[in-house]
């Protein structure tokens, strides 16, 4: 059954998606594709899959216990955490944050968690920023 409402919650998303991708607004000097067929084709394949759950869904599953539910509920908010502090951090700073503590509740010990953190934020900054060229949210140490 839970299969089943995943998959009604699918399409109800893929519909939505769809819907506010046709919503953008094409301006005159676009390609010949345009901005809406990749988030429309990603809403089809969300749909496909979504109804691929619906019809053939799997045997009931084994909830987790209320120790591994809170660590998945606290990991959660960690990423809410850093979507709201990303601005106010910067992308260095909180990505450290972020990464450091998923790394520590993945099993690392604090010391290598906090290691794993550093090196994640600086490789993605350098990737991203360094060689792509892309903004990253400036932070209070000016990167």
């Amino acid at each position: 059954m839970s299969d089943r409402i995943f998959g009604v919650f699918g399409m109800i998303l893929s519909a939505v998606y769809v819907w506010q991708a046709m919503l953008t607004e094409e301006s005159f000097l676009s390609d010949p594709v345009g901005p809406k067929a990749f988030p429309v084709i990603i809403g089809i394949v969300l749909a496909a899959a979504s109804l691929f759950i619906i019809l053939l869904p799997d045997a009931e599953p084994e909830w987790p216990r209320l120790k591994a539910l809170a660590d998945i509920v606290i990991s959660a908010g960690v990423m809410f955490a850093y979507a709201w502090f990303l601005p106010v951090l910067g992308f260095v700073l909180a990505t450290i944050l972020a990464s450091a503590f998923l790394s520590w509740r993945l099993g690392a010990r604090p010391l290598p968690a906090s290691v794993a953190g550093v090196v994640i934020s600086l490789g993605i900054y350098s990737i991203f920023h360094l060689v792509l060229g892309l903004h990253l949210a400036r932070g209070p140490l000016g990167f």
